[in-house]
């Protein structure tokens, strides 16, 4: 088919979506409305499942004028899918999985997909909390940033705040978060607040390569480039009060959010991986719709291999995240010149954006062991979890929405609802409403660092560029993505953080 023999000379993540959307335009696709906040493409032609995705009536339109429903409706055509290929409200293009997207997959009959996992392992944010108001931090906060930004290494490639031999890198990619502890950065106590404890089972480092493991050994500690952020702010709006107090989340209180990943290393794993899934699937005869869906069955020893890998992977990110974690402690106490004690700055919690999990769902009232790919998607369990952190057990686990440098992010917890919809899942943040070309037309002849500090917000980046690239209108308002999935039912909103300071990749 000439189709198919377009696709094939296709190797860009561009050129792949031109294609797609000259030859499948979103007018073909019928959106049928479940409810307020959630639509279904029925399934036709090769689709197992259908395409279910979260968004009001409002944001549909700009969904739509995305590739991101062609996505999903494509993963919706792999082995071994259950219950439907789910996207969240933040939704846009991604490679292979929509951003936003989560599907999860039978043990025997199903596929494990990079491509559901994405480029950036194990992306994720930590949230930390101080006993301080922000009061105490504002007349520091421009020399704070100052500090971090020194401590907290950003850009492309940048080399860490430490780095490790090949033989210690092993280590962290095994132990992750509680290396990072058991070399003093950080403590005990940050362990249990961390999705996994910060150290997830099943890794193989016999499967990473020698090009991973050298990227990998000079990038811990730092934040790396793109939408990769350290931000202070505070908490301007509690809207669960019981849930904000068994948080220790208070009105005016100075917090940090960490958002970064595995940076090259997890990179390189993932792009290890692509050749070797495409051999897989025409090894096992796996008919792909969209060839950014490369995948083998989760049994196969490619899927092992992968498996293993990327857990390698998720652990070096957790690291990266305690280490930033540690200096960001350190950047408060040199700057206010106040004992860590009396600062306080606690994790809160630490979620993963973007992973694939073996873990137990109710399905048609049976529990099954499932695959879950979360390709910018956050975790979201009900109270009661064993996975969530005894003192959250009775409110649910925390889930971290940040937004755009210039407006809020929130915090909300998971629900018995996304439980059974979403196999306990919901949004990971803003999403991006502009391409980063169109933001740097739209940032032409402005000056975003003094626009938002005419806002009352210091911003500090790697470059001008990247201020550019990252200006607040090229996200989508996080708060109607927030409102979308409370009104879902699949997590309930708790506090809503504005910045005042923020380091961007």
């Amino acid at each position: 088919m000439v189709w198919q023999s377009l696709r094939n000379k296709v190797f860009t993540r561009r050129k792949s979506f031109l294609i797609y959307n000259h030859l499948r335009p979103m007018s073909e696709f019928h959106f049928k409305k479940i409810n307020e906040a959630l639509w279904e493409i029925e399934p036709t032609g090769r689709m197992r499942v259908p395409a279910r995705i979260y968004a009001t009536e409002k944001m549909l339109s700009s969904i739509q004028s995305d590739n991101a429903p062609q996505q999903a409706t494509n993963v919706a055509q792999l082995p071994g899918i259950v219950k439907a290929s789910l996207a969240m409200p933040d939704i846009h293009w991604g490679y292979g999985f929509p951003i936003g997207g989560v599907a999860a997959f039978d043990l025997k009959e199903g596929v494990v997909s990079p491509g559901g996992v994405g480029y950036d392992i194990n992306c994720g944010v930590r949230l930390l909390a101080s006993k301080l108001n922000i009061d105490d931090i504002r007349p520091r906060l421009r020399s704070l940033i100052e500090d971090l930004f020194k401590r907290v290494p950003t850009g492309v490639g940048s080399a860490g705040a430490l780095s490790v031999s090949r033989e210690e890198l092993k280590k962290v990619s095994q132990q992750g978060a509680r290396w990072a502890v058991s070399q003093g950065y950080g403590v005990e106590s940050d362990l249990e607040y961390i999705e996994e404890n910060g150290e997830i089972a099943g890794f193989d480092t016999s499967q990473v390569s020698d090009r991973a493991w050298l990227r990998g050994l000079e990038q811990l500690g730092t934040l790396g480039s793109g939408n990769h952020f350290l931000e202070i702010g505070y908490v301007a709006e509690i809207f669960d009060a019981v849930a904000a107090r068994a948080m220790g989340l208070f009105l005016n209180q100075t917090t940090i959010i960490i958002h970064c990943g595995s940076r090259g290393f997890g990179y390189q794993v993932c792009d290890d991986s692509l050749g070797k899934m495409e051999r897989a699937a025409r090894k096992y005869h796996i008919e792909l719709p969209d060839r950014q869906l490369a995948c083998a069955p989760i049994e196969s020893d490619e899927g092992q291999a992968y498996l293993g890998a990327m857990r390698c992977a998720i652990n070096y990110a957790f690291a990266n995240r305690q280490v930033i974690a540690h200096h960001a402690r350190l950047g408060f106490e040199k700057v206010l010149g106040t004992d860590r004690r009396d600062i306080g700055l606690r994790t809160i919690y630490e979620v993963a954006h973007n992973i694939a999990k073996i873990e137990t769902h109710v399905v048609d009232g049976v529990e099954r062991p499932l695959c879950v790919h979360r390709k910018g998607a956050t975790r979201a369990f009900a109270p009661g979890s064993a996975e969530i952190p005894a003192a959250y057990r009775e409110i649910g686990q925390p889930v971290l929405i940040p937004g755009d440098m210039g407006r809020y992010s929130y915090v909300l917890t998971g629900t018995s609802q996304a439980m059974m919809d979403t196999f306990g899942s919901c949004c990971h943040g803003a999403g991006r409403a502009m391409s980063r070309e169109k933001a740097l037309r739209a940032a032409k002849g402005r000056d975003i660092a003094r626009e938002m500090a005419d806002r009352g917000i210091v911003v500090r980046g790697q470059s001008r560029k990247t201020l550019d690239e990252e200006l607040s209108e090229a996200y989508k308002d996080v708060t109607s993505v927030v409102d979308t999935c409370s009104i879902a039912g699949i997590s309930n909103k708790v506090a809503k953080l504005v910045p005042i300071g923020c380091i961007k990749g």
